[in-house]
């Protein structure tokens, strides 16, 4: 399938106000929504009102968007199911849980508060395949405003908005239900940093009836705030109280909470690559992993390979992108999968990264290692060496296939040569931001970050942004 132009690997994306994410747009949006959702219910039952859920974080546009969204559907006469500030995985839950058509998460992850995103979510809980997303943008593209025309920005969309009251805690109440004891945290301390983003009124309440101590840190949004020095991308201040507090464990939180990085006992901070190793261990001890195999991206260490080896596990690698993840898992017929950022999917306990069901289940394990065998989270990860990793992030002012590019071609190949067996180049370019990713892995720290600089150096006069 052609690459999109609105949709990347997680939905729309871009700067609250400018396009695609300016009214007329996201009006629209909501409406050719609609449309399309009413199209196989009218063929089928005679309905012509789907019922789309609709969420976000605590982004100050977050509000603003969404009931741009909600004039779109009223336009084409769809329902909505508003669930206020909630993660992107209870959107996911919700939509499921009231059988809605849709659902869609307001959210921009990780970003700044200057950018938000639509991320689209099907009946099934999964998020929307390339295709289905690329059947609504060539709608939106060949009719780029609502049906009523361009909306006068002086007056504000006739929307109402009336959160369920008990949205959250049946949220939280379907992540608990996945132990089999009421307190399976009791004992255990934790820091949670919720990142200023939709964790921050979840996080808190889940860990104390799980049983655990916690102390919270950045759970006051502002509306701009969010992820500022601070969360998954930011998670040193976390790590850093685990060990002056000395708790057991920190997690920290993106900004709509489908991704959580830990820090253990000593303060080291444990990406997506070693919860996916310790979850592995724990359902294969189970006879609960599928062929022994999980599913990773392309992002993922080589060490991680190397370790779920020595356990008898294989990697099945993939694209970068949650969606991509959990398509492969579901082709492949695995349970667990994830990406090193921090989005981890156990299939059976959700349909897309959920942060907070994440953070509960690897908190669940520390637990009662510490209750069995004194062991800290520390000692659950000994085998556990990673290999030495870069990555660079160059802004770039298109994004070319890399093949085309002779010069970068070129300076690629001589990275893989230098590297040999013992290292991988991955080289990628965001789907949500306008960069080009360089991670490279080797032996020899000193040597990766040559080459990566050397690597960056050509892509950045190839494809400067001035």
């Amino acid at each position: 399938m052609a690459k999109l132009e609105l949709f990347g690997t997680d939905g729309i994306r871009g700067r609250f106000g400018d396009y695609p994410l300016d009214r007329p747009t996201v009006t629209a949006l909501g409406h050719h929504l609609a449309t399309l959702l009413a199209r196989p219910l009218a063929s089928t039952s005679g309905e012509r009102q789907p019922l789309i859920v609709l969420g976000g974080d605590t982004r100050f546009s977050t509000p603003e968007l969404c009931a741009w969204l909600a004039q779109g559907f009223q336009q084409a006469g769809a329902r909505y199911y508003f669930c206020g500030v909630v993660p992107t995985p209870a959107v996911a839950w919700a939509t499921r849980e009231v059988g809605a058509n849709c659902g869609i998460a307001v959210s921009a992850s990780h970003n700044p508060f200057l950018d938000n995103g639509i991320k689209l979510i099907g009946a099934d809980g999964f998020k929307w395949s390339l295709e289905d997303e690329g059947q609504l943008e060539r709608l939106l593209l060949a009719q780029p405003t609502a049906a009523d025309g361009h909306p006068d920005p002086r007056t504000p969309p006739q929307v109402v908005f009336e959160a369920d009251p008990a949205i959250a805690k049946r949220y939280l109440d379907s992540v608990v239900k996945a132990f089999a004891s009421d307190r399976p945290l009791h004992g255990l301390r934790c820091v949670l940093d919720t990142g200023n983003g939709a964790a921050s009124a979840f996080a808190g309440p889940l860990f104390e009836r799980l049983g655990a101590e916690t102390l919270v840190l950045n759970h006051q949004p502002d509306g701009r705030n969010i992820n500022h020095q601070c969360g998954s991308t930011h998670p040193e201040a976390m790590a850093r109280a685990v060990v002056e507090g000395g708790f057991d464990l920190g997690m920290a939180f993106d900004g709509d909470a489908d991704r959580v990085i830990f820090a253990d006992e000593r303060g080291e901070v444990r990406d997506g690559d070693a919860t996916l190793y310790l979850w592995a261990r724990e359902l294969a001890a189970r006879g609960q992993l599928p062929e022994q195999r999980i599913v990773a991206t392309s992002m993922s260490n080589l060490g991680l390979e190397r370790a779920l080896k020595r356990e008898g596990i294989a990697v099945q690698r993939c694209g970068v992108g949650d969606r991509v993840v959990v398509e492969t898992m579901r082709e492949h017929k695995l349970t667990l999968g994830g990406e090193q950022s921090g989005h981890i999917v156990q299939l059976g306990l959700s349909t897309t990264g959920d942060g907070l069901s994440t953070a509960a289940q690897i908190a669940a394990q520390v637990a009662a290692q510490r209750a069995v065998a004194g062991l800290p989270m520390s000692a659950m990860l000994a085998d556990f060496q990673t290999f030495p990793q870069i990555l660079l992030n160059v802004p770039v002012a298109r994004k070319p296939d890399f093949s085309t590019l002779p010069a970068v071609r070129k300076a690629a190949r001589q990275v893989e040569e230098r590297l040999g067996t013992d290292g991988r180049l991955v080289l990628r370019y965001s789907g949500t931001e306008p960069l080009a990713r360089v991670m490279i892995e080797g032996p020899e720290q000193g040597q990766i970050e040559r080459l990566a600089r050397e690597l960056a150096g050509v892509i950045e006069h190839e494809l400067a942004l001035s």
